[in-house]
Order: C-alpha cells, then sequence, then structure tokens
C-alpha cells in the first residue's frame, strides 16, 4: 500500500509555526513506524471489507483519510490514500452539487440584490423555489432538480472558474444531472422576484463547449444501454463531469479549515453563509420535514452508517455530499464526535458494476458497495476512537 502524506499547519504566530515545524523534523525519522489506520482498516477481516479488497483491481477504489491533530491553537492534517490518483476517472455523480452550492453561495454574496431567501423559477418551469429550499434539498435528498437551478443560476464556466481558481484542480463540471437539456451549453434565464409583483429576469450564459477529459479509464466496461438496445462496446465518460478524491477532500479542508489556506484559495463566504451551508450538509432528512421511514437519517450518508437505517447520534456529525449513479458510489465527508472528541475527513470512491454493462441498473449498490463504505467508516471510527 502507497500512502501519500501531506502536513498543513495553521501558524497563528511565528512561534507556533516553527516549534510545530521544528517537531515535525524531529519526529519525521519516525514516520514510518507512525500508525496508519487507513491501511489497518483495509487488512480488516470483517467481510465487508475483505470481499472487496481480495478482487480489488475489479473495483477501481480510491480512498483519502486524513488525520487531524489539535496542537494547542494550531491544526496538522495528515492525509494517507489508497489509490488515489487524479489522474484516473471515475464518475463523480452528486458529488458535484457541493461545490455548485458553494459557488452560488459566493455568488449570491456579491450581489446585493440577492440573497438566500430570494424568490426564483427557472424560465418555462412553474416551480418557485429559494436558493435555500435548492439547497435543503441538494443535501437533505440529492434533488437533482434542485441542483441544475443552481446550474442555471451559475453556468459551467463561471462554476468550474469558481472552484479551480481556489487552487482546487481535478475538477469540472459539463453537463446537468438526470435531464433531457443536460449538455445544453447555454442557461435558461432565471426568473428571480425583486418584492412580492416585480420580477427581473437574469441573461442567458452561453457556456465553453467541454472538451474529453485527458484522463486514464474514462471509457469503461463492455456495454452500455442506449435507448433500451445494448451497446457492445465500452461506455466512454470523457466528457462527462470530473470531481476528484484529492479535489473532494481539498474542498471540504477549505470550508472547515480556512486557516490553513492563503486568503486567494479561501471561499469568500460570510460567516451566516458558511454557519448555513455546514448546518444544511449535516442536517438529516427527518429534520428538513421528511418521512423518517422513507428517507432515514443515513439516506445521504454512506460512511459508517450507509448500511444501517439507524438514526445518526446527537453527538456526531457527518458534513458531506454522496453520489451514486454509473454503478460508482462515492462519499467524502468531515466526521465530528462530540461525546469522543474524535474528527477526521474520509473520501472514498469504488465502482460496482459485475455485469460490465452501463446504464441497465444493474449494480451492487446495496450488496457490496454500500456495505463497504459503511464498514470503512466504522473501522477508521473505531480506530480514533480507541487511539
Amino acid at each position: 500500500m502507497k500512502n501519500h502524506i501531506i502536513r498543513y499547519l495553521s501558524p497563528r504566530n511565528s512561534f507556533n509555526f516553527f516549534f510545530l515545524l521544528s517537531l515535525l523534523l524531529i519526529s519525521s525519522c519516525s514516520e514510518t513506524k507512525e500508525k496508519n489506520f487507513l491501511e489497518i482498516a483495509l487488512a480488516s477481516e470483517h467481510p465487508n471489507i475483505k470481499r472487496v479488497m481480495d478482487s480489488v483491481s475489479a473495483y477501481e477504489v480510491q480512498i483519502r483519510y486524513t488525520k487531524i491533530e489539535r496542537l494547542k491553537d494550531s491544526v496538522v492534517l495528515t492525509d494517507y490514500d489508497f489509490q488515489v490518483d487524479e489522474n484516473t476517472y471515475f464518475y463523480p455523480a452528486s458529488t458535484v452539487k457541493l461545490p455548485a452550492v458553494v459557488a452560488s453561495l459566493e455568488k449570491l454574496n456579491e450581489i446585493d440584490s440577492l440573497n438566500r431567501n430570494t424568490k426564483f423559477y427557472i424560465e418555462g418551469d412553474s416551480v418557485e423555489t429559494t436558493f435555500t429550499e435548492a439547497i435543503h434539498q441538494i443535501f437533505a435528498v440529492s434533488s437533482n432538480e434542485a441542483n441544475n437551478r443552481l446550474v442555471e443560476f451559475l453556468g459551467f464556466d463561471e462554476l468550474n472558474k469558481r472552484i479551480q481558481k481556489k487552487g482546487i484542480s481535478g475538477f469540472r463540471v459539463s453537463h446537468r444531472l438526470s435531464t433531457t437539456n443536460a449538455d445544453e451549453v447555454s442557461t435558461t434565464p432565471l426568473v428571480i422576484y425583486l418584492n412580492d409583483s416585480t420580477t427581473s429576469t437574469t441573461n442567458t450564459i452561453i457556456n465553453t463547449t467541454a472538451e474529453p477529459l485527458a484522463l486514464n479509464k474514462t471509457v469503461k466496461g463492455d456495454g452500455y444501454l442506449a435507448q433500451d438496445e445494448l451497446i457492445k462496446e465500452p461506455f466512454d465518460f470523457s466528457l462527462k463531469n470530473w470531481y476528484s478524491i484529492p479535489a473532494q477532500t481539498g474542498l471540504l479542508k477549505r470550508l472547515f479549515f480556512p486557516e490553513l489556506f492563503d486568503e486567494n484559495e479561501q471561499f469568500t463566504l460570510s460567516s451566516e453563509q458558511l454557519s448555513y451551508l455546514k448546518e444544511a450538509m449535516a442536517t438529516t432528512p427527518y429534520k428538513l420535514g421528511y418521512d423518517r421511514i422513507k428517507y432515514y437519517d443515513s439516506y445521504g450518508k454512506f460512511l459508517i452508517y450507509g448500511d444501517t437505517k439507524e438514526n445518526i447520534p446527537d453527538y456526531i456529525s457527518i458534513y458531506n455530499k454522496v453520489g451514486y449513479a454509473y454503478g460508482t458510489l462515492t462519499d467524502c465527508a468531515y466526521v465530528v464526535d462530540t461525546k469522543n472528541k474524535i474528527e477526521f475527513i474520509l473520501g472514498a470512491t469504488i465502482l460496482v458494476n459485475k455485469n460490465q454493462t452501463f446504464n441497465d441498473n444493474i449494480y451492487e449498490f446495496e450488496e457490496v458497495g454500500i456495505p463497504f463504505l459503511g464498514q470503512l467508516g466504522r473501522e477508521i471510527y473505531e480506530l480514533e476512537k480507541n487511539k
């Protein structure tokens, strides 16, 4: 197993910075002796882990575990990787909704006439909503329609630019999700309510036509269904969205540990926006009024709780956005347990498509993928708890 270790320091003052730096230099000789919780977790004999690790090449697994250490008034983040490769493609599915939310809040912050509670609808659509409602729907039930409304507000080019300018590479949004006009380069205008009786219409945005991704494994499988016809050739993902594991964990770090980054790599969100975003990411569907039987607490939380329907304890918060489509399951989460003083970041993806056919909806999500991610999260959690 190859580990990729990166240290991030938050220099509150020069003394603390150089003191911590010296400690790191002193400890570097014993770095190989440091316990690697990810390595231990993946060596587990639990069947949910072992089943995948015994045939790991078939599942295209990528995992990054970030250990978080708080030393006085500074934070040290250490990344441990398993097969993480920014140049090897997996379909990110709904995980791209988090960047869309962050970029939308940032844009709202720059327009005096708009805020989270501004009511709007997409031209030609009868559904009236607010940015707050759309964001709640994205995190609570992973609404594709809500995400697409934010994409119309932003446009692909602006969304990509806002994320990439923060130093986050391995990210590209080129299409909407689960809609007939997914690849349309022109956005549909928003009709925005300035007050109860006055509306304003935004301009259409013409986006750049997507170029094929120059990544490994953008062509997958042996066949795919297209309009109920089996096409016996690999499925090409090169024009699809892209959101690598380093990009996903990097965005979370910028949201929860902004002090570790230069000012130009931090998102320009107000303290109110940031607090709201964190609350939305962690809130379970039930707390937003959804039926707890249908939308159980772990409906959008694969790590730790994904393969159970038990309620998540109040002292555990999971800040995340999952994705699942085309046989690919992905979750990237910042996990915080205030009772046991545990915190870590874990990002993981797995492909479960045994028959090598895409779009047939025959994937091993429930049998293999979600049990693997759930147990992976539990293994790391227990190691953190008992360290």
